[in-house]
């Protein structure tokens, strides 16, 4: 059974110090890994905490990335995802209903011959397309 007690220990973990909040964007984030939002974790969240303030969820969220805890995802034009699994994984979104899943992909495996002398800081595998729910919807 996953406790409180586990989260704020893989914060420190991670050298970072437990908080209220960080703990129950943590548990969000790992219970959850539908690589949400700011506004998404910030809506869900502020119920359980009155005091939380987006500003209190984005700063928390680049102390979990300075940390390697979580990953952000740039699949759109004007908005970050966070992904809690940090290992190498490709991304699926859904044109239909904007779902992302992660799909397991041998990214490190890809050579880019044609950048010699570069230095790549990040390998991502996005697909887009649509789900087999909401093909099932289309055909229905």
């Amino acid at each position: 059974m996953v406790t409180i007690d586990s989260f704020a220990q893989k914060l420190l973990d991670h050298g970072i110090t437990p908080s209220r909040q960080r703990v129950l964007i943590l548990k969000y984030l790992i219970e959850n890994q539908c690589h949400p939002t700011v506004d998404q974790i910030f809506i869900t969240l502020r119920h359980a905490l009155p005091t939380l303030s987006k500003a209190t969820v984005y700063n928390t969220l680049n102390t979990f990335i300075e940390a390697k805890l979580v990953r952000p995802l740039s699949i759109e034009d004007k908005e970050i995802r966070y992904d809690i699994v940090t290992e190498n994984h490709g991304h699926f979104k859904c044109s239909s209903c904007g779902g992302i899943v992660n799909f397991a992909v041998y990214i490190d495996r890809f050579v880019a011959e044609d950048l010699p002398g570069y230095q790549i800081t990040a390998k991502n595998v996005y697909f887009d397309g649509i789900c087999p729910a909401c093909i099932i919807k289309t055909e229905k």
